[in-house]
């Protein structure tokens, strides 16, 4: 990837960042340790015991919640030695993104839907320089969302939509609050911070927008709980690269 063009750079955000702050937000453990697969399809939604999380749909109408749900997935990443969990989206009917690190080393990738239903992935690719991947997937999915042509505007709204701790599909609210070079420097070029809640598991989370369209990926969060996003127009321009994504690294 590269640095966004000048003339499109915001004005960056007043964030104090530590790069050895922050920390990627892939979910590991034992396997023992880890919640089990979704359970039967919920009637019912309980978003994580955060002040942000207090509106259910948040800037979302209900259509727009329906939609969110139905295109977010759990992903479960089967080492050799360790198990670990992310979040992803669908991009179109067989086609999820996700974050890079959600996916490397890898013996089996597991995927799967709010409603329980498990998704058979025939191929993982990563690219080489941001932390994103693309995951293709045998079954279609239902719905997914479109991608915002440009970046979030600083004091905008925005929505995550993922699985913290690889637990139940959550939605959490915040506001962009800047922007800065990657403190993880895998992107060489600008990320967005966000003050909407994160935790292990979300890596790879859709970022929306009130309209329900993305405006980036979440990858990383800072120790005083700060989200780092990948912008959509760096998923755009790695998206219309044909050399951009290579084989994701097997289990190491």
């Amino acid at each position: 990837m590269t640095a966004r063009a000048d003339p499109g750079r915001r004005p960056r955000g007043t964030v104090a960042l530590v790069a050895a702050l922050v920390v990627l937000l892939g979910g590991c453990g034992d396997v023992d340790s880890l919640p089990g697969m979704p359970g039967p399809e919920r009637t019912d939604f309980v978003p994580s015991d955060t002040d942000s999380t207090r509106q259910v749909s948040g800037n979302l109408s209900p259509d727009g919640f329906d939609t969110v749900q139905r295109m977010a997935v759990r992903i479960r990443n089967v080492g050799c030695a360790s198990l670990s969990t992310g979040s992803g989206f669908a991009i179109d009917a067989t086609t999820l993104i996700t974050n890079r690190h959600v996916v490397t080393d890898s013996d089996e990738l597991q995927v799967s839907t709010y409603d329980g239903r498990d998704v058979d992935v025939t191929a993982a690719s990563t690219a080489d320089l941001a932390d994103l991947a693309v995951v293709r997937t045998a079954e279609e999915l239902t719905t997914y969302p479109e991608l915002a042509e440009t970046d979030p505007e600083r004091g905008e709204s925005v929505t995550v939509v993922g699985y913290p701790r690889g637990g139940r599909l959550t939605v959490t609210e915040g506001r962009v609050i800047g922007s800065t070079t990657d403190p993880l420097n895998e992107n060489l070029g600008e990320v967005l911070v966000t003050d909407a809640p994160v935790e292990p598991g979300s890596s790879g989370s859709a970022v929306l927008d009130g309209e329900g369209r993305v405006v980036g990926v979440v990858y990383a969060k800072s120790a005083a709980g700060q989200s780092f996003i990948v912008p959509v127009t760096t998923l755009r321009t790695l998206l219309a690269d044909d050399e951009a994504f290579v084989p994701a690294a097997g289990c190491a």
